[in-house]
């Protein structure tokens, strides 16, 4: 399961959206030190669409591993950046709210100062790994090969770093990739920023450093979200339908927290595909282009060891027809091989024999 890590400062909403997004209540503390791991359900009408048709005993959403990482402070450089190493994907929170009863520990609400100074400790620890990767290919008395490849990838990486463009957001070709891929870049983890406003904030749709920190994204190319986590937990504490007549009331379709999620599945190129019965509705999570033999593999090893053809219906020509059946009578069931790439939404049905 893939993993994403919330990183910020400390006393920004972190643990806050942790809580939200795992339903779990992890103590929020700004100098605590403890890595919180949860997991969130992915939201997905199309599994809920799917759940009402089957009605079965069980209902499974797709799913991210989520780890709070310990807010940055000073002196805490080292075991921030191994908690950001575990992550697959980043979630950067930074604050803009105001409340005097939650001090911000440089004092002064300064999100786009905030946003750089985590950011830079990522850009520094990678600029620190090709430095010494470069040192010790210097020492070789003659360079070429694969060596010679890996030091010219690592020379453009260093000019991107310098520059504090994420190695992310760089055109670097398919070789160079190729000659650092045994390298663990931080700022290659695909990053989502999510700025945590107040209400009012929310309202006016306007903060402290607003045009800066979208310039700021969108110079390197990370999305960017703007919330009030304050207002998402008040929403999740009602009941579902009153949830759902507050939601209307506010002129809001879905709780930012459910659009951060979907975002984020989205931004780790990843897809779902749906399994139906009536003992299981369940979503399961695929790299986009994964073609159908390996996604029986997602189920079982069996599966894929001894595929023989996938039945498949995209989501949407079900949900227009209403009911399996009329899929089959209507000739919509289509029948594919191992090399079918899945799509986002695909309905299948996999035949086997071990």
């Amino acid at each position: 399961m893939l993993s994403c890590g919330i990183v910020g400062l400390p006393l920004v909403g972190k643990t806050t959206l942790f809580n939200l997004l795992t339903r779990l209540e992890a103590e929020s503390s700004p100098y605590a030190g403890k890595t919180n791991t949860g997991i969130a359900p992915v939201p997905d009408a199309r599994l809920d669409f799917l759940a009402q048709l089957y009605r079965p005993r069980k209902v499974v959403p797709a799913a991210l591993k989520v780890i709070d990482v310990p807010g940055l402070v000073p002196g805490s450089g080292s075991a921030f950046l191994s908690a950001v190493r575990e992550a697959d994907a980043l979630i950067h929170v930074v604050r803009a709210f105001q409340n005097p009863e939650v001090p911000h520990i440089k004092e002064e609400i300064s999100p786009l100062r905030d946003l750089d100074m985590v950011n830079m400790e990522l850009f520094l620890a990678d600029l620190q790994m090709v430095e010494n990767r470069l040192e010790r290919l210097a020492r070789q008395k003659k360079i070429k090969g694969e060596h010679l490849r890996e030091k010219e990838a690592l020379e453009r990486c260093r000019q991107l770093l310098e520059l504090e463009m994420p190695l992310s957001s760089g055109d670097l070709t398919e070789g160079e990739w190729e000659a650092i891929k045994h390298m663990e870049f931080l700022t290659l983890k695909p990053m989502m920023v999510v700025v945590n406003l107040d209400e009012r904030q929310l309202a006016v749709n306007h903060y402290p450093d607003k045009e800066g920190i979208e310039n700021y994204c969108l110079q390197k190319g990370i999305p960017l979200l703007e919330i009030c986590l304050a207002l998402e937990r008040e929403i999740f504490a009602l009941e579902p339908e009153e949830r759902q007549i507050f939601l209307r009331e506010m002129g809001i379709e879905e709780p930012g927290v459910n659009l951060l999620i979907k975002a984020l599945y989205r931004r780790l190129g990843l897809i779902s595909f749906f399994t139906v019965g009536e003992n299981e509705v369940r979503a399961w999570t695929i790299k986009e282009g994964t073609d159908a033999k390996s996604a029986a593999g997602k189920i079982h090893s069996d599966m894929e060891r001894g595929f023989i053809r996938a039945e498949v219906v995209n989501f949407q020509v079900l949900k227009e027809l209403g009911d399996m059946g009329r899929v089959k009578e209507k000739g919509l069931l289509r029948l594919e091989g191992k090399e079918y790439k899945v799509k986002d939404g695909d309905i299948i049905h996999f035949r086997f024999n071990v």
